[in-house]
């Protein structure tokens, strides 16, 4: 089955993926990324566009600070246009003056998670051959371990309160390293400041860089469907029709120079990537960023000064604001839309935010490789349990492993095509042809099905599926079951070896603030009158938390690996 959402059918084949912008999808004509910023802040010179830790940065700041950068870029290194540069840094708006500042310059910026082990990151550098790195001075330690390892030249740091004023700068700074010790001693020669680094460009021009749409704005490192991580190839025409593609779904809901969102999902991940940084920056935007949205009190006292209109974020995070007794207490007269991305939304979880809020939680759907939008929820007309419908130019295939397509009802093989498709993997020839169809569609690795009125059900990945005697178990769909349950506040579900039915389902779950114990008997007997019998669990773990990532996916592979 074929949904065509485009206003000219089949308008992407034979078009290679990340090569073609559609016109319907570039009003202003944008060629690159760049050109977004220099539009916005024309616009909206002086409207706040990011705030962190209590320093706001307008448009016309971001992009007189950006100019600095990419002017000490040119001047003051050796990089050249098409040059991988790094850019390490948590949620403070230091990251849009580098990024955008970077792409000036022409530079592929490489977005690197702060987090990542000293192993981690000598293999992403060198994967991407990158030649100079922003760091945060926080994380600089694990960077000193493998510098030399590596063919980076130039090494920029920077610390949390740096664009705030001398005093509060020089206060905020010593208190975070020396009183809070939350910066290692770390040895990296030659390094400079970023502070430093603007001072030295500012007064000097910047030579424009001729950029292509079709050209790399940035290489995204993901695991992908299968293997080691590897560089999604964006393209700045893949950015630019999914800024568009989001933002014409969101529709009027996200206004012009009105809006205030707050941002607790990271900047260097793909999906805040695109929201706070180019689809609600091209409208006007006000992103307040959140730089540890998993310190929840911290968090919620930041949430209280703000009247914002919009909120981003996951599962598990709704999951544990709605559980924090100060959020509750919030004023929630303003907020008009919540965006759900990264893993699937439970009933529960999406029930319980609205019933504190009052806010519909929007889900949608995506993966690195799409930019990441692939579909999302009509504004009105959302249906939770489902992603939408898919984005405008995009076309879906579901299909079986044989390559066939199903028809509407079958679960399968989601498959994409449109022009939001990464260009491919970085240097990975063979793992991009394994990821693409002959007929230009990306493999995502998700199993899905289509409703007939269009609508995506992801059912689950197909990586973590469970076979339980011959039949297929979804660990979504365990894990809605287990979620609703009024004792349990998270869960995850896994197949383990079994004699009698090759695999069998084991639950972990995390019980309420107010729950000491687990009644197996009571849950499983809750379980059988939800579930098909196949589906129960055998297995109940109680944990007082579930591996994520650092976005706060539940790691169902962490698990796997533990049981082995």
């Amino acid at each position: 089955m074929t949904m065509d959402t485009s206003s000219n059918s089949n308008v992407n084949i034979g078009k290679a993926p990340g090569s073609y912008l559609p016109e319907s999808l570039n009003p202003n004509g944008y060629e690159s990324l760049t050109d977004v910023l220099a539009l916005a802040s024309k616009k909206y010179a002086d409207l706040p566009a990011f705030t962190s830790v209590g320093r706001t940065i307008t448009y016309g700041e971001l992009n007189e600070k950006s100019d600095q950068f990419a002017a000490y870029l040119q001047h003051e290194t050796d990089l050249v246009p098409g040059d991988r540069i790094a850019v390490q840094l948590p949620n403070v708006i230091q990251y849009p003056v580098v990024l955008f500042g970077a792409m000036k310059a022409g530079l592929i910026v490489v977005n690197t998670n702060p987090l990542y082990t000293p192993k981690e990151l000598e293999h992403q550098f060198n994967d991407a051959g990158v030649k100079a790195l922003v760091v945060f001075a926080n994380m600089a330690h694990n960077v000193g371990k493998i510098l030399a390892k590596t063919s980076i030249k130039h090494v920029i740091i920077t610390e949390i309160a740096d664009f705030h004023s001398p005093v509060k700068r020089l206060l905020v700074n010593s208190i975070v390293k020396y009183v809070k010790k939350m910066v290692p001693d770390y040895h990296i020669p030659n390094a400079l400041m970023l502070n430093d680094v603007l001072a030295k460009g500012k007064g000097k021009s910047v030579s424009k860089v001729s950029v292509s749409s079709e050209q790399i704005a940035v290489l995204q490192y993901t695991g992908g469907t299968t293997g080691v991580a590897k560089g999604a190839m964006l393209t700045h025409a893949n950015l630019i029709s999914n800024m568009y593609q989001l933002g014409s779904r969101l529709g009027s809901i996200v206004a012009e120079r009105t809006e205030l969102y707050i941002a607790p999902l990271p900047l260097y991940h793909i999906y805040a990537f695109l929201i706070h940084g180019l689809t609600l920056l091209e409208k006007g935007a006000h992103s307040v960023l959140i730089p540890n949205p998993r310190d929840l009190p911290g968090f919620v006292k930041e949430l209280k000064k703000w009247r914002f209109t919009g909120f981003v974020g996951l599962n598990t995070l709704f999951v544990g604001l709605c559980n924090n007794a100060g959020f509750k207490e919030l004023d929630f007269s303003s907020l008009k839309l919540t965006c759900s991305g990264g893993m699937p939304l439970t009933h529960a979880a999406a029930d319980e935010w609205k019933k504190v809020t009052g806010c519909q939680v929007v889900e949608g759907y995506g993966l690195t490789e799409t930019s990441p939008v692939v579909s999302f929820n009509p504004i009105g007309k959302e249906r939770i349990g489902t992603i939408g419908l898919a984005v405008a130019e995009t076309d879906i295939k579901i299909q079986n492993t044989e390559g066939e397509a199903l028809p509407q009802g079958e679960a399968g093989m989601l498959c994409v095509r449109g022009p939001q498709v990464m260009k491919g993997y970085w240097n990975r020839e063979e793992a991009t042809r394994d990821v693409m169809t002959e007929d230009g569609f990306l493999i995502t690795g998700d199993i899905a099905m289509q409703h007939p009125d269009g609508y995506l059900q992801i059912v689950d990945r197909a990586k973590d599926m469970i076979i339980v005697s011959g039949f297929n178990v979804y660990p979504t769909e365990v894990e809605d079951c287990l979620s609703s349950y009024p004792d349990i506040l998270e869960s995850a579900a896994i197949g383990v070896p079994d004699d009698k039915t090759g695999e069998a389902v084991k639950a972990f779950v995390v019980l309420r603030a107010n729950v000491e114990s687990l009644d197996t008997k009571e849950l499983r007997l809750y379980c059988k009158e939800n579930l098909a019998a196949y589906k129960v669990p055998k297995f109940f773990e109680v944990r007082k938390e579930l591996p994520k990532t650092n976005v706060g996916k539940v790691l169902r592979r962490a698990l796997r690996e533990e049981q082995a």
